[in-house]
């Protein structure tokens, strides 16, 4: 097996994606999106998937994998009429991420008319026999969906060319461990294999070795940099879900009061975006990415340097050879893709014997690359709570008070005596004194912000519990408070795990697998907790799917009373 264990190009080193050998129709894609270069993995991948080789890839969610696998397979397509029948198969181990690989892989591919179809559980099957009777090139699927097809002779594989088993991991931990075997076993022999997988336990190297031929094995995140490199820079991460996430930047951002930050992102649309944004907030924000000439990034850095800026949105590509002097923040709007961006980025800040700030926003599903950075850095990041509004309201009383106790040192106030004299006579001066304090508070141009944000549990995808809240109670019969028991006609006897039960709801539905409960099995059925709102659709999904690859009666449990 050969192996690509090597650290990743350094910074400085600029690859773009030209250089990786893509078509023209792909180039002009990528470039359209903002994509400025690729990253590390992308790097390393590209190359040996075009040539064909077959691939074991070791990274977590945010080191750009989708394009890595996406970009060689759209490759392949040939121009003109294409057969029918799918030359390319992802399989995924949940719906969200189907849907999420599916409309990459069709941005990807619009210039070459890439046909991509999402077969996932909780969508109308008659949807997906018609597009699949359309013809498709790529199928993006879960794997219980994907063997439903096939016992249905709905999603023939005789002509695939290339099988991506994207979050490997996650897919074995759901229970599609034979599924997955099933599926490879059915695709043809001379096939391209890829597997991408967070961790690498020996499950999945046994599936490396019995369906990938003499695979190239990339490992991303490998690279050692030594301890305490930042030793000034305060490091915090917040865990928040991808739709609270500009509202999450402001709110931080308002909390923090920075004297000039700089905010990372990955494309260049993503930072005319935010770039706007902030600006609609009262930020005063500067856009700067490789699409601008140098006299427009000259420009940029005038009024960031001069102070008239206090917010520089950039890509790396664009923030590379930065130095602000009084630079006191660093956030980065998505986690790295690699531990060595990170140390890269953050190193901007704690100059000079300055204590600096770096923030990362972590989605659920990266959380995992956080990990990641904290292993290979060897540094800690504190994974703190979402600001709440009553800590945002809290923060900006305190800089008005900070203004009024400025005023009082520094300005001449003489002038104003009469105004509080006259309205003594009248108020008492304590009423005079907060009238003016909310005054001046209002005055600060501060707006209204009353709509909190979800707190989301480190490394989950669910809000947090609040602070000394108890767990619900669970009865000693019956489900737990919120929560449905479902009957399922399948048990010990036919092999049933609870893997297997989770694994067939995770796919099929858009519950994850700490959103089940207690699993109770018996030797003919099964009984499953879940919560009481995605009842009837777990009923619907599983009625229409298989678990552990065969049909089973399920309904609410009480249905049977």
């Amino acid at each position: 097996m050969t192996s690509i264990d090597e650290p990743p190009p350094a910074i400085d080193d600029a690859v773009s994606f030209a250089d990786l050998g893509l078509r023209p129709e792909l180039l002009g894609v990528l470039a359209g999106l903002g994509y400025e270069e690729p990253t590390p993995i992308q790097r390393e991948a590209i190359p040996q998937l075009i040539e064909g080789r077959d691939l074991l890839g070791q990274a977590a969610t945010g080191t750009g994998k989708t394009a890595a696998f996406a970009l060689p397979l759209l490759q392949r397509l040939t121009a003109g009429s294409r057969p029918k029948h799918p030359t390319a198969l992802v399989l995924v181990p949940t719906r969200e991420l189907a849907v999420q690989v599916s409309e990459a892989v069709h941005r990807y591919g619009r210039d070459l008319g890439a046909r991509v179809l999402p077969i996932y559980g909780g969508q109308p099957i008659g949807r997906q026999l018609a597009a699949l009777d359309r013809g498709v090139d790529v199928v993006v699927a879960t794997p219980g969906r994907a063997l439903d097809h096939m016992g249905r002779g709905t999603l023939p594989l005789d002509r695939l060319e290339v099988v991506v088993l994207d979050e490997a991991d996650e897919m074995l931990d759901m229970g599609f461990a034979e599924d997955i075997e099933a599926i490879l076993s059915s695709t043809p022999p001379g096939r391209q294999t890829v597997l991408f997988s967070a961790t690498m336990p020996a499950r999945i190297d046994g599936i490396a070795r019995r369906h990938l031929r003499n695979p190239v094995r990339i490992h991303m995140g490998r690279s050692q940099v030594d301890a305490g490199q930042a030793p000034l820079v305060r490091q915090v991460a917040y865990v928040v879900p991808r739709a609270f996430k500009m509202a999450t930047l402001g709110r931080i951002l308002d909390v923090e009061s920075p004297t000039a930050a700089l905010v990372f992102c990955r494309t260049r649309d993503e930072v005319d975006q935010i770039a706007g944004t902030l600006n609609g907030r009262g930020y005063r924000a500067e856009a700067l990415h490789g699409g601008m000439t140098q006299e427009q990034r000259d420009r940029v850095m005038g009024r960031l340097r001069a102070g008239t800026a206090d917010l520089l949105i950039a890509t790396d590509v664009a923030a590379r050879g930065l130095d602000v002097e009084h630079l006191t923040h660093v956030v980065n709007y998505e986690v790295p893709s690699a531990p060595d961006s990170y140390v890269h980025r953050i190193g901007r800040v704690g100059r000079a014997g300055r204590e600096g700030v770096a923030i990362t926003l972590v989605e659920p599903r990266e959380h995992r690359m956080l990990k990641t950075i904290e292993r290979v850095t060897r540094q800690r990041i504190t994974v703190e709570k979402v600001p709440t509004v009553a800590d945002l309201r809290s923060r900006r009383l305190e800089l008005t008070r900070a203004a009024l106790e400025e005023s009082i040192l520094e300005d001449e106030l003489e002038g104003f005596r009469v105004v509080v004299e006259s309205l003594a006579d009248k108020f008492d001066v304590m009423l005079v004194a907060l009238a003016a304090v909310k005054l001046a508070h209002e005055a600060s141009g501060v707006v209204a912000d009353d709509d909190e944000i979800p707190q989301i549990t480190a490394g989950t995808d669910r809000p947090a519990r609040p602070a000394g809240a108890a767990r619900p109670p669970r009865p000693a019969r019956g489900p737990s408070a919120g929560m449905t028991k479902l009957f399922v006609g399948a048990g010990r006897s036919a092999g049933i795990r609870p893997q297997d039960i989770v694994g067939a709801i995770a796919g099929e539905t858009r519950l994850g697998g700490r959103d089940i409960g207690a699993i109770e099995i018996a030797d003919r059925f099964t009984l499953v907790e879940v919560p009481e709102a995605a009842a009837d659709e777990v009923v619907a999904a599983l009625k229409a799917s298989t678990v552990k690859g065969k049909k089973a009666t399920i309904r609410r449990a009480h249905e049977d009373r």
